[in-house]
This record gives C-alpha cells, structure tokens and sequence, in this order.
C-alpha cells in the first residue's frame, strides 16, 4: 500500500483530541469496503504529483467503481482542465442547448467531440443511450406523453398529487438528465445519478444546468430517511442486477422517499418467467402501494424470447 494512499485512507486523529458526538478520538475517510479487494488498482489509482495535475485515469477509476471500490478515495492533485474554456449558457436555454466542445476533456472517450454523440444514432452497434445526446430529437418529447400502457407522462404523474408537493427528487441512472430537465420545467428539482460509460454524461448534465452525482447502481443513495418527493428509474434497474442487490436498491429508495412519495419504475426489463415469480413479489415485500402497474412484451427480438417490460408508479405508504 503506497504512503498516498495509507494517508488518503486514514484513520487521521481529531485535532481537539475525543469527541463523545463521534465516540471517537480518530477520523476515518470513507472508503468503498471494495476498495480494499483491489490494493493494486487502488494504489495505481493513488499514484501522482501531489500538488500536480491528476493523471487522465475516468476509465480505470470507474471501472474500480463499478467493482465496488465505492466511494474512491480522495487525491491531491489537480484535474485537467479544459483549454479554450467557456461561459456555460444560461438557464432556461441551457436545458436544451448542446455546450461547446471546448467545455469538457475528452481524453477518456471514443468520441471527440459533442456531435459525433449526436451522431451514434445513426451507427450501428451498441452504445449506453443511443441517441440520448441529441437534445432536438426524442429527447425533447420524453415523458410528454401518457399512452394509458408503458409510457407514463410527466404530468399526469404530477397530477396525482396536491400541485407542489412535489419539489425534489432523483432520477437514478438518467442518462444526460432529460428527466431532471423537463421536470425543472415545471419547477421541480430533480439530482441524476449517471456513469460515464464512453460519453461525458455527467458534463453534459452539469451544462444543461442540472445536478449529477456519479454513482454507481450499487452505491448507498446519499440522502437521508424520509426527504425525496419522487425517484424516477429507466432501464437501469432490470433484471441484470443480482437479485439481492436489486432488493437492497428497492429498500434504499424506499428509506429516502418521504411518507407519500412515489417511485416511479420505467420500463423495467426482465423474462415473463422472472416477472411474477421473481419482481412482483419483491416489490410487494418492500412495502409500496401500487397506483399504476402496466407489463407488456418487448417484441423487436421476436415473441419467442418472452422479454418483457413493466412500468409502475409506486408510493411509500403514509403510516
């Protein structure tokens, strides 16, 4: 274990000696339990100039991440900034404007420029949101829209509560933040979790004006007990999390969500076998009160692979 990285993790003794608030007369930095089953990576990870510039490391630090090594340690050093930086644009026009490329670094990504983004849409292959990067697209109509089936509309979500009483929330895993934007639309404060995965996702948030956290699916939620009016979830939470740490997510949200608030799950995936047998059972255990509930077959890859989605609203009951 590097000295960097004995000293970013600590214990570090309290300057004014015990403290009966902390029980404790040591401080410890948090660092993700993980970290310590990749000693190797992690020392790598805390190797640099102190003082000095960070090294351009996004890729190797997520992937220690996605490992569990959660939340990373602290560095000493400085990140690279961008040359040729900026003003970003104002708020509103911000929410639905593509920032210059000179905003970001790209050294970490396929990519090079924002509109090579806008263009995987066109390309074939996978890419995490294919077309999420093109704010004139689909993404300006969103959730606009109730069809009565899988897709639920913002506003008709809205109605089913007293108008402003909801305010604040979380959107777990969304993309470049076009949920929180079309919700700041209707004044309300939305924080996107989102990875970086080969696309600057948590710049582009950040430059529409909006808040993003990045964490990983599998990192405790960062805020107290009975405080979120609404999470909101696409895609992200399916059936490729581990059934138990599925579980554990659906209990964490539940801890946030005040009494009242609504989870909204969209579009989750998973096999017709898995559905009743494995998730609507889940979700009964944890606790919530189903307001909508709509499953229907996923079908571009035939009838014969029995995929299914279901979008729910749920809410944390009042006791």
């Amino acid at each position: 274990m590097s000295n960097e990285l004995k000293l970013a993790i600590g214990p570090h003794k309290l300057s004014l000696g015990y403290s009966p608030r902390m029980g404790s007369d040591e401080l410890y930095p948090p660092v993700g339990a993980g970290c310590l089953r990749f000693q190797d990576e992690l020392s790598q990870y805390m190797t640099y100039d102190v003082g000095g510039e960070c090294p351009v490391d996004d890729v190797f630090a997520q992937r220690l991440m996605l490992k569990g090594c959660e939340p990373l340690p602290r560095c000493r050093c400085h990140p690279k900034s961008p040359a040729n930086y900026v003003k970003p644009t104002r708020v509103p026009d911000s929410l639905w404007a593509t920032p210059p490329d000179t905003s970001i670094i790209w050294d970490p990504y396929t990519c090079k420029r924002y509109q090579c983004l806008i263009d995987r849409k066109n390309m074939p292959g996978y890419f995490d949101c294919k077309d999420c990067f093109d704010l004139q697209g689909r993404e300006k109509t969103r959730w606009l829209f109730d069809n009565g089936g899988l897709d639920y509309g913002i506003d008709q979500i809205l109605g089913m509560k007293p108008y402003g009483t909801v305010r604040i929330g979380l959107d777990i895993g969304g993309e470049t933040g076009t949920f929180a934007a079309t919700m700041r639309e209707r004044n309300i404060t939305i924080i996107t979790s989102s990875m970086n995965l080969d696309g600057p996702f948590n710049s582009f948030i950040a430059s529409r004006g909006l808040i993003p956290i990045h964490v990983s699916v599998s990192q405790r939620l960062p805020f107290f007990e009975n405080t979120m009016d609404i999470v909101h979830s696409m895609h992200v939470l399916s059936n490729w999390i581990p059934d138990a740490m599925l579980e554990f997510t659906l209990y964490d949200i539940y801890r946030v969500l005040r009494p009242g608030g609504l989870f909204w799950l969209d579009h989750f995936f998973c096999l017709g076998s898995q559905l009743n047998q494995t998730y609507v059972p889940m979700l009964e255990r944890t606790g919530f009160k189903k307001l909508r509930w709509n499953a229907g077959m996923k079908l571009d890859r035939g009838i014969n692979k029995n995929e299914w989605y279901f979008s729910a609203l749920l809410e944390k009951p009042r006791i």
